[in-house]
C-alpha cells in the first residue's frame, strides 16, 4: 500500500488505534489484497489488449492477402482474354511459343495462389490457437481477481463500521475513495471476462428473427420512459447464435444511452439488404464523437470519458463479435450531433 495512503489513514484514527496491532493487520493485509490485483489485472489488460490486437493484425494481413489473390485472379482473366484474342486453337504457328508462355504462366500463377491459400490456412489456425489461449488466460485471471477484490472491499466495511464514529470525515471520505476504486477495478474485471469469454459457435448457430430478438433484448434492458427505441423497417433473418446477437446490440444500445446528456434519448435501428450481407446501424441523439478519436473507439480500454463505472469494453466487444461473423463495423459521427454505428454481417 502507498506510504502515503497509510499515513492518511492513521491519521484519522483515534490516537489509541493509530499503533494498534489490529490496525497494522489490517494495512498489512488490504496491502497484499491490492498488491497481488494490481500486478493480475496488469497482466490481465495486457492478455487482452494482445488479444484484440491479433485479431485486428490478422485481418488485414488476410485483407492483404485477398487483394493479392484478386490481383492473380484478373492477371488470369487476362490471359484468357489473350488467347480469344489470338484464337490459338486455330494458328498452329503459334503453338511453339505464345501458347507455351501462357501455358506457363498460368502453371506459375496456379502455385502462386495454391501457396497463399496455404499460408492464409496455416495463419488463420495460429491466430485461433493463440487467440483461444488469450481468451482462457484473461478468464482464469480475471476470477482469480474476485477473491482479493471482494477482501478488499469487506476490510474497508469493517474498518468504517467498527471504527466510523472515531474516524474523522476525511478518513471516512478516503475510505469511500477506496471503496470506488475497488468497485471501478471490479467493473473492468468484469468487462474483461465476459469479452474472453465470448464465442460464436457453428452448432448452436440458428436461423434468427432479429426483429424477435431485439424485442426480448429491449424489454431486458428495462429502460426508462426517457428513452426511446425505434426500430425503423422489418429486420431480416440471419443464421447465427442468439446470445453473441443479443450482446452485440446490448453493448451498441449502452453506448448510445451512456454517453448521451439530452433530456430525451433516442435510439433508431435499422438495416438494409446488400447482395452478400445485411448492413445494420444503431443511430443516437447523444454526444457524438470528435474526428480526432473516431479511429480509437472499438479499441480495448478505451474511453472518451472519465466513466469508472465504464470499462471502455463495450465497443470492442462490438468489434469482436462482428469480426467473428466475418463483418466488418464503422461509425460516423459528429459532435453534440449524436452517431451512427454500422456494421455488417453475412448471409
Amino acid at each position: 500500500m502507498n506510504s502515503l495512503l497509510k499515513r492518511q489513514i492513521r491519521k484519522y484514527l483515534p490516537e489509541n488505534l493509530q499503533n494498534s496491532p489490529e490496525l497494522e493487520a489490517f494495512l498489512d493485509a488490504v496491502n497484499k489484497s491490492y498488491t497481488n490485483s494490481d500486478n493480475q489485472f496488469s497482466m490481465l489488460q495486457r492478455a487482452t489488449m494482445i488479444s484484440s490486437e491479433e485479431l485486428s493484425e490478422a485481418s488485414e494481413k488476410l485483407r492483404k492477402e485477398t487483394d493479392k489473390q484478386r490481383e492473380i485472379i484478373s492477371k488470369l482473366r487476362n490471359v484468357i482474354n489473350t488467347l480469344k484474342v489470338y484464337e490459338l486453337e486455330k494458328d498452329d504457328s503459334l503453338e511453339n511459343t505464345s501458347t507455351l508462355k501462357l501455358v506457363d504462366f498460368i502453371d506459375h500463377q496456379t502455385k502462386e495462389i495454391l501457396k497463399i491459400n496455404q499460408l492464409k490456412d496455416k495463419l488463420l489456425v495460429s491466430l485461433e490457437k493463440q487467440n483461444e489461449e488469450l481468451n482462457e488466460y484473461a478468464h482464469m485471471v480475471s476470477h482469480d481477481l474476485v477473491s482479493p477484490l471482494r477482501n478488499i472491499e469487506t476490510l474497508v466495511h469493517m474498518l468504517a463500521e467498527d471504527y466510523g464514529n472515531e474516524i474523522q470525515d476525511d478518513g471516512l471520505a478516503k475510505l469511500k475513495m477506496i471503496s470506488e476504486n475497488v468497485e471501478r477495478i471490479d467493473v473492468l474485471v468484469g468487462a474483461i471476462r465476459n469479452y474472453s469469454s465470448i464465442k460464436v459457435q457453428a452448432k448452436k448457430q440458428t436461423d434468427l428473427s432479429i426483429h424477435s430478438l431485439l424485442d426480448d433484448t429491449i424489454e431486458e434492458l428495462n429502460l426508462c420512459k426517457s428513452i426511446r427505441i425505434n426500430i425503423v423497417n422489418e429486420l431480416p433473418e440471419i443464421r447465427g447464435e442468439a446470445h453473441s446477437i443479443s450482446q452485440l446490440f446490448i453493448n451498441l444500445i449502452d453506448n448510445a444511452i451512456k454517453f448521451n446528456d439530452k433530456e430525451l434519448k433516442t435510439v433508431e435501428i435499422g438495416c438494409k439488404e446488400e447482395e452478400h450481407f445485411w448492413e445494420f446501424y444503431v443511430k443516437d441523439n447523444g454526444n457524438g464523437i470528435e474526428e480526432a478519436y473516431i479511429n480509437n473507439v472499438f479499441m480495448a480500454f478505451y474511453r472518451l470519458e472519465n466513466d469508472y463505472q465504464s470499462a471502455g469494453m463495450g465497443l470492442s466487444t462490438v468489434k469482436k463479435i462482428v469480426d467473428m461473423y466475418e463483418g466488418r463495423v464503422w461509425v460516423e459521427s459528429k459532435p453534440d450531433l449524436g452517431s451512427t454505428f454500422y456494421f455488417t454481417i453475412k448471409k
